[in-house]
């Protein structure tokens, strides 16, 4: 849970990554959709098998090592990403340099699926990711052409706005407290629906990502972190944190 250090401005690697790139993912290149264990959690889950072959048909496999970029912000955005392993960070930069995220992505999320065809956001990879990425145009034909994928589209779609809502107001109207607990206990539930509930909730995102997420600084999020384990509501654990006593948790979080 170190802080990022400095960040590079890298150009986004689309289509050309280097494959041997983000071994740690340990995902196999090229293997097709209807074997992909990220489909359950994804919009993919609503094509059927002949469906699944042709949208795998679009699909080239791609790696990202740590920092790499997939997308950067008001740059031309070429491709749609579909994580399927890893973590990436989505942030914009502010007029005045500073960065602000926006959020994670996690196995089973899109990115760039905005009708823009710029990038509103950059998105880099926090350790190493893998993703199966489409042509932008080719994906929107084929969505076109599938009414319920279309609507697990407008499902996504709304419920990411319904997380951007709750982000301002855990921003405008929370302590810090509050806003840690939240983070926590909302990760937990999206690890949970990609099939990995546990009292563990890793956190590959660095103290620094977490304050720049929830508006805080760094000093904030450790003292608050090591208050919280003091009062035993969590345990710090490498590359995450066990939540022991729920209920405590729940409680701060509702206010």
């Amino acid at each position: 849970m170190d802080g990022p250090g400095r960040r590079k401005r890298a150009r986004p690697r689309g289509l050309n990554v280097d494959h041997r790139l983000a071994q740690g993912c340990g995902v196999p290149l090229g293997r097709d959709c209807l074997s992909c264990e990220t489909r359950p959690h994804s919009i993919c889950a609503a094509l059927p098998e002949g469906d699944l072959l042709d949208l795998h048909a679009l699909s080239t496999s791609v790696r990202f090592g740590a920092r790499e970029m997939l997308m950067v912000q008001g740059q031309p955005a070429a491709s749609v990403y579909n994580i399927t392993c890893g973590c990436a960070r989505l942030y914009t930069l502010l007029p005045d340099g500073r960065r602000q995220i926006v959020g994670f992505a996690l196995p089973g999320d899109f990115i760039g699926l905005s009708l823009a065809q710029t990038a509103g956001f950059s998105a880099d990879a926090i350790g190493p990711v893998a993703a199966c990425a489409f042509p932008r145009a080719g994906f929107s034909h084929f969505v076109d052409a599938r009414p319920a994928l279309l609507r697990r589209l407008h499902e996504q779609a709304s419920h990411e706005l319904s997380l951007a809502q709750e982000q301002l107001m855990l921003i405008g109207r929370r302590n810090a407290q509050e806003r840690i607990v939240c983070f926590l206990l909302g990760l937990q539930q999206r690890f949970a629906r990609i099939g990995r509930p546990s009292v563990t909730v890793p956190l590959p995102m660095g103290r620094q990502d977490i304050a720049d997420c929830l508006g805080l600084t760094i000093e904030t999020v450790s003292r608050t972190l090591t208050r919280l384990s003091r009062e035993r509501m969590i345990l710090l654990v490498p590359d995450g944190v066990r939540l022991l006593h729920t209920e405590r948790l729940a409680a701060i979080a509702a206010g």
